[in-house]
């Protein structure tokens, strides 16, 4: 099989999600916070196996932007600041195609470290205190969303 390509890349603020539609047919609609919390980057991933980062409070989390990387990948600038995940098409692939998987490991594991849902709250925290985000951007690629 060939390594898929993107035919559309659209990022949808409103819904917080990440459509991406593959020139083999299939079409994904990515959780940003799924996106966020299983970045390729060193913050989350680790520098190696055992090594990874649970990420919390990542539910309202949003894209700021996106850009190009060369012809094989985006890298994502998040409303919390983090943007040094790069999402090779095979990998944007992968998280759409394994969503519903990778969604159930995340939640196991952040069930095993106390947290209560995907609220990223350890239980019994007030969901009416501060917020989880360090700070929220404008601007992105707007209501109408990007295509790249």
């Amino acid at each position: 099989m060939s390594k898929p390509v993107p035919t559309g890349l659209t990022v949808h603020n409103k819904s917080k999600v990440l459509d991406v539609e593959f020139n083999d047919g299939a079409s994904f609609s990515i959780p940003f916070e799924l996106l966020r919390v299983y970045s390729p980057s060193a913050e989350v991933m680790g520098h190696g196996p055992g090594q990874e980062v649970l990420q919390v409070g990542k539910r309202d989390v949003g894209i700021a932007g996106i850009e190009p990387v060369g012809n094989y990948a985006v890298q994502p600038t998040f409303s919390d600041g983090h943007n040094t995940g790069i999402f090779t098409w095979e990998y944007l692939y992968k998280l759409g195609s394994q969503k519903d998987v990778l969604w159930a490991g995340y939640m196991d594991r952040l069930h095993a470290s106390g947290f209560d849902g995907d609220s990223g709250r350890e239980p019994g925290v007030s969901l009416t205190g501060p917020s989880t985000q360090a700070h929220t951007h404008g601007g992105g690629c707007g209501s109408g969303g990007c295509k790249h």
